[in-house]
């Protein structure tokens, strides 16, 4: 069986919360509006002409389609610097089990670092999903990736899925937008979840050859002549 499409993911919940939670999609499910809408070319005044905008950059599209989102469990009302929500949650057996969206983390746990803000926490956003990854294979969980239009940021972490797959991975976050003042909705996307083989890597640095060099050349020569260049010639097969 060809590996890539043997390779899965597994997403598991409590069978008692399986009809109210919103499924964890593949990235490429959850582009946003913006994106979608926007052109993929426009005028530059400062080249007089028309270039490509991010829509038709390959890197871009396949960094915020590449893996899965993890969604936001319900609408999420923020007024004044104050969350609230309203949802309904079944009785599990599992105890210490919490049904909200959203937690907090104390500030001093990220205090000396860019997240940190005096007289303010740290949102976690609550995941109600296990996951498990092949042997070998973990997951970054990251922001939404090129999601800047969102009102939080998500802090990354690497977690090894395949060792640690019985328990919740939940998703610490910075709300940033302070002037926010309105709904998130149910289904937002908290996290991007990105598999990763782990391997050991070194490093080795050394001036090119000549020939790498005229290879840089050509392609460089080909990719502002041409448009497509790197879709066509370099771009590897991802779904």
């Amino acid at each position: 069986m060809d590996q890539a499409k043997d390779m899965k993911v597994t997403f598991r919940c409590l069978p008692e919360l399986e009809a109210i939670l919103p499924r964890p999609i593949p990235a490429v499910q959850g582009l946003p509006p913006w994106f979608k809408t926007m052109a993929q070319k426009a005028f530059s005044e400062t080249a007089d002409t028309e270039v490509m905008t991010i829509k038709k950059c390959p890197p871009v599209v396949d960094a915020m389609v590449y893996g899965f989102f993890i969604p936001l469990v319900a609408d999420l009302r923020v007024e004044n610097g104050e969350f609230s929500w309203e949802r309904e949650v079944p009785a599990t057996a599992v105890s210490k089990f919490s049904g909200s969206p959203i937690d907090f983390h104390d500030g001093a746990q990220v205090e000396g670092s860019p997240f940190f803000e005096d007289d303010r926490f740290v949102i976690k956003f609550n995941n109600f999903w296990t996951i498990e990854t092949p042997p070998g294979y973990s997951l970054l969980f990251t922001h939404p990736l090129n999601r800047v239009d969102l009102p939080f940021t998500t802090i990354s972490g690497l977690v090894d899925t395949d060792l640690f797959p019985d328990n919740l991975v939940n998703f610490p976050a910075r709300w940033h937008d302070e002037s926010f003042n309105g709904v998130l909705p149910k289904g937002t996307p908290v996290a991007q979840c990105i598999p990763v083989k782990r391997e050991l890597w070194s490093s080795h640095i050394e001036p090119m050859t000549p020939d790498q060099a005229r290879k840089l050349s050509d392609t460089t020569t080909a990719l502002a002549q041409q448009t497509g260049v790197y879709r066509r010639n370099f771009r590897a097969q991802k779904r």
